[in-house]
């Protein structure tokens, strides 16, 4: 696990670092997504999270959920593409899990991927994950997670 700016950055994900989005790849093929503990930082406490219904195909960097905060309201953009296969009921009734645990229970969509070893070569992982999220947080001026 990295960490910058005292974001958690788990380096085991695949992220697309322009979207602020993760991406882990299940043992059954399926492709689990949510926003980085960056993106909630930025964010603010979330106050609401909308997800594509199941069955519904998303395109890569198109909005697979919506979320809502107290200052911010904006999709979360698929890092793959592919078709909707599972929701994460629980945020409706507590989205601000989304904030406490990214990477865990704050999980939006479950998606059968499309094509994933083209779409996740576009991804960044491993030992390349902490310089990218260090580079951009110093261009937008971030403060830190917690700041």
């Amino acid at each position: 696990m990295s960490s910058v700016k005292g974001c958690n950055i788990p380096d085991d994900l695949y992220y697309n670092v322009d979207s602020n989005v993760w991406a882990r790849k299940e043992a059954d093929g399926t492709v689990t997504i949510g926003m980085t503990a960056y993106a909630a930082a930025l964010a603010g406490q979330v106050v609401s999270c909308t997800p594509k219904k199941v069955g519904r195909s998303v395109e890569q960097n198109k909005s697979a959920a919506t979320v809502e905060s107290g200052k911010w309201v904006g999709p979360v953009k698929a890092p793959v593409s592919g078709e909707v296969v599972a929701v994460n009921d629980a945020l409706s009734s507590a989205p601000g899990t989304i904030n406490s645990d990214p990477y865990g229970s704050g999980w939006m969509v479950k998606m059968k991927p499309a094509n994933w070893d083209a779409d996740s070569a576009a991804l960044v992982t491993g030992g390349a994950v902490a310089a990218a999220f260090e580079a951009k947080m110093n261009a937008e001026g971030f403060a830190g997670c917690g700041a």
